[in-house]
């Protein structure tokens, strides 16, 4: 947990020198931008001339050929397949199934005054829609596997990287998913669905063709990719919906789901910053980017500016009337690297909060205030709370609007 509000820490800094300056994390110099204008030349107008950049070990605990480690050929062909895979039509189909997982999910959570620690469940509930959604329906066994290896891997990509003998654990997990997808893909190709259909992310990644109708991917770069997508997509998920029922419970009058979706995800910033690297000596406004320095956009200060949003400390989904001033509001990041699974994320945001606002009730047990950040920003504790079912009558009386 941070000491001080990384909002304060970092407004205090652009204050004191600026929308850009160089720093060290971590042990790399490191340039933090933090206007809409220099969010833009990093990300989208100069992407070429920065590279994302991960430590090694998240690399190797994910895979290297996962999307979101490459630029370039690479990256933009997989990229474009990834956004088809989950672009509003293709995932459309999911939504009954999105919806009997979200009813289950709320369901298991009420009854004998249990006390849930919602970040943990939203993640389970993440996690399903996202093996929903690159696999299609699973055997019950698999999908045990599947989450039984992932938890530890998961374990394994949030800690320091230690050479303390008995943490090989996670890279055996790891070892053990990509078998699994191996033995899915079997499975699939059994079953001859590969040319016929292409449902889930899987059947396009194992359709992935080159211009000759050769097949680009291996087996092993699938999994990565698929263990980089379940990453990507659980915690910011699990995170974003946890402060959503943060924010519902302070402000219980709903007048729009979607403008009130837009402040939380504002105010929480998920993502509060991005990783580059740059890749020349560039120049921005006379300063000098070294080749090699860390570049860091400050997402969440740009949405904490008073300047583009007037008391920013306030949530207010009135703000967002409006369409926001270009490059201002950036919650699933900016240009090429921008998360390309952002339409199924808000989908099922939007599935969980209509059922839970319709047809259960909850409230949140203990203090409310304090953030923790694991990697990303959580209320305090996971913000334990009660769920319960609620009744026809009072459900009714809701005010929910689309």
């Amino acid at each position: 947990m941070y000491s001080q509000d990384p909002n304060v820490f970092f407004a205090t800094k652009l204050k004191r020198y600026g929308e850009i300056f160089k720093t060290h994390i971590l042990g790399c110099p490191c340039v933090m931008v933090g206007s809409p204008e220099a969010a833009r030349f990093v990300l989208v107008s100069h992407a070429h001339l920065f590279k994302p950049t991960y430590p090694k070990s998240k690399e190797k605990i994910i895979g290297p050929s996962a999307l979101f480690f490459h630029d370039g050929d690479y990256h933009n062909h997989l990229r474009k397949m990834v956004q088809s895979s989950f672009s509003p039509g293709k995932i459309k189909k999911l939504i009954p199934y999105i919806e009997t997982i979200a009813l289950s999910v709320l369901e298991s959570w009420t009854g004998h005054g249990q006390l849930i620690n919602t970040f943990i469940e939203m993640k389970k509930f993440s996690f399903d829609v996202g093996i929903l959604s690159i696999f299609g329906h699973l055997d019950g066994s698999i999908r045990e596997k599947l989450k039984h290896n992932y938890a530890i891997v998961d374990k394994g990509y949030n800690s320091l990287p230690t050479k303390i003998p008995g943490t090989a654990y996670h890279k055996a997990a790891r070892k053990r998913l990509s078998q699994i997808v191996s033995e899915i893909i079997c499975e699939r190709k059994e079953e001859k669905r590969l040319v016929v259909e292409k449902e889930y992310l899987l059947d396009h990644l194992l359709n992935f063709r080159d211009g000759k109708g050769q097949i680009l991917l291996t087996e092993d770069q699938i999994a990565d990719n698929i263990i980089g997508v379940l990453f990507a997509a659980q915690d910011t998920t699990a995170s974003a919906i946890t402060w959503i029922l943060k924010y519902l419970q302070d402000n219980p009058k709903l007048l729009e789901a979607v403008k009130f979706i837009m402040e939380s995800l504002r105010m929480a910033s998920i993502i509060s910053f991005t990783y580059r690297e740059a890749v020349v000596d560039v120049e921005y406004k006379g300063y000098l980017i070294p080749k090699g320095w860390k570049v860091m956009p400050l997402f969440r200060n740009i949405h904490h500016n008073p300047e583009f949003f007037p008391d920013p400390q306030i949530f207010d989904p009135s703000r967002f009337e409006a369409a926001p001033k270009p490059n201002t509001f950036m919650p699933f990041g900016n240009g090429v690297h921008a998360c390309p699974g952002n339409h199924l994320a808000k989908l099922e945001i939007l599935i969980l909060i209509h059922h839970l606002l319709t047809k259960f009730r909850w409230e949140v047990v203990g203090s409310q205030s304090g953030i923790e950040y694991a990697p990303f920003p959580v209320p305090q504790q996971g913000l334990p709370a009660r769920f319960w079912k609620e009744s026809m009558s009072s459900s009714s009386q809701k005010d929910v609007y689309y």
